[in-house]
């Protein structure tokens, strides 16, 4: 095998070898294609839960992958460490012409592909990456001036106008399966090798629901109805092809649709304005003198504010890793409008806890809650949990759910009164904006 000319692909948040891009111009370009994962040490060595639930995801998913590869007697090499010291260590191993990935656009990953590229290069070998994650990315949906979009609804206007047919081509990597490089089986090390353990999680189904699309404009923000897809793991890590979920949405419901287009707004505002990620968009906002109550903070993290739709939602989160995107804005309007804790607190913690946990995204949710960010809710908006309750779970069987010993009459007492916090925000953020 040293002295076969072999390309890499490298596997990332795609882990699927049917319709991905990348993985479609390695296996046509390239007579030998050897697939590789890295547990990139870098992201795992940040990670303090040590059952976190999204490597063991990630793990799940690449014995799935193993098995399609042996069938095509094929096999993936999964390594752990810095990237770029695997590849200083592989390149001793093989005759590698070639690297082939797909885009990742978020800060850290693109200073790790700039750093990979560059010592790959020096080497010899191309580094060659592809779109695979999106549809449309960076400069692609812009003003007719080439400025970026901040408002999201004009930017969804001009991104279907540019949608067609092509788009949504499904890549057919499987007319070249013949080019995974034949061997026998490369052993993944086990969860315990990389430094984690088992949860013993159920993680969702992959398979789109057309009943659940369908009624989604109806159902999605009843948060005790299985009225959302379950599907965003699935597309963070691309153990499902976008293009198959926009060709389900463009035939079903345009409001499901409207969510994908969600994501991609957010991925282009991180993209042209790098600085939200520590920085508020409206850089106002960045002057809001926040309380920051460790105590207040604490109890919202673990689901004890007294407030049983916040309380509820942040068990879930805290127990599944999933959170349902109507009590993700009710928890996250709590912490920064009621309790006037800094959205980046918020934000560091889903971030640790969801499965789902994009950063463009999860940034984007967070400023538009805590009225910092692009598009977003105005700052006198401040969700009451107690009318979100009423609209949203008036039965209360979500809250029971997550709260089983949930009772009226014996609840934990607020930590905050909901008049006193409205009206503290209110004049907060107004002297802080007017000054």
């Amino acid at each position: 095998m040293n002295e076969e000319q072999i390309a890499i692909f490298w596997f990332r948040r795609d882990l699927r070898i049917n319709d991905n891009a990348g993985l479609y111009h390695a296996l046509k370009e390239n007579p030998c294609v050897l697939p590789l994962f890295i547990f990139d040490s870098e992201i795992l060595e940040k990670l303090e839960d040590k059952q976190d639930k999204r490597i063991e995801f990630i793990h799940h998913n690449l014995e799935k992958l193993q098995v399609q590869l042996a069938e095509l007697q094929s096999s993936m090499l999964v390594l752990s460490g810095k990237p770029i010291d695997v590849f200083n260590n592989i390149i001793k191993k093989y005759n590698i012409q070639k690297v082939i990935t797909n885009h990742d656009y978020e800060p850290y990953a693109n200073t790790r592909d700039k750093e990979i590229a560059a010592f790959l290069n020096s080497q010899g070998i191309e580094f060659q990456t592809y779109k695979d994650q999106v549809i449309f990315e960076k400069n692609e949906v812009v003003k007719d001036d080439n400025k970026p979009y901040t408002v999201f609804t004009p930017y969804m206007r001009k991104w279907k106008s540019k949608l067609s047919p092509f788009y949504l081509k499904q890549y057919p990597t499987q007319k070249y399966y013949n080019h995974f490089i034949k061997t026998s089986a490369f052993t993944i090390p086990t969860l315990i090798e990389i430094g984690f353990t088992s949860s013993g999680s159920l993680f969702p189904s992959n398979i789109v629901n057309p009943q659940i699309i369908k009624n989604y404009k109806e159902q999605r923000d009843f948060p005790s109805v299985n009225g959302t897809s379950k599907l965003s793991i699935h597309l963070r890590f691309g153990t499902i092809s976008i293009r198959e979920l926009l060709r389900h949405a463009q035939i079903i419901n345009e409001t499901w649709l409207n969510e994908l287009i969600w994501r991609e707004f957010y991925m282009m505002i991180l993209h042209h304005f790098p600085q939200v990620t520590h920085n508020a968009f409206k850089p106002k906002y960045d002057f809001i003198p926040w309380s920051n109550n460790e105590q207040h903070f604490k109890l919202w993290c673990e689901g004890k504010t007294g407030y049983p739709i916040v309380d509820a939602g942040m068990r879930e989160l805290n127990q599944t890793g999933f959170m349902h995107n109507r009590v993700r804005m009710i928890t996250a309007s709590f912490l920064t409008k009621h309790l006037l804790v800094d959205w980046r607190w918020g934000e560091a913690y889903f971030a640790k806890k969801l499965l789902d946990f994009e950063l463009s995204s999860n940034n984007g949710g967070w400023q538009w809650s805590a009225s910092s960010g692009c598009d977003a809710a105005p700052y006198f908006r401040v969700f009451n949990p107690y009318e979100q309750t009423k609209k949203f779970d008036p039965k209360l069987i979500y809250i029971k759910r997550w709260i089983p010993e949930y009772d009226e009459l014996t609840y934990i007492n607020p930590i905050i009164e909901h008049k006193f916090a409205r009206e503290r925000v209110l004049r907060t953020y107004k002297e802080a904006l007017s000054s």
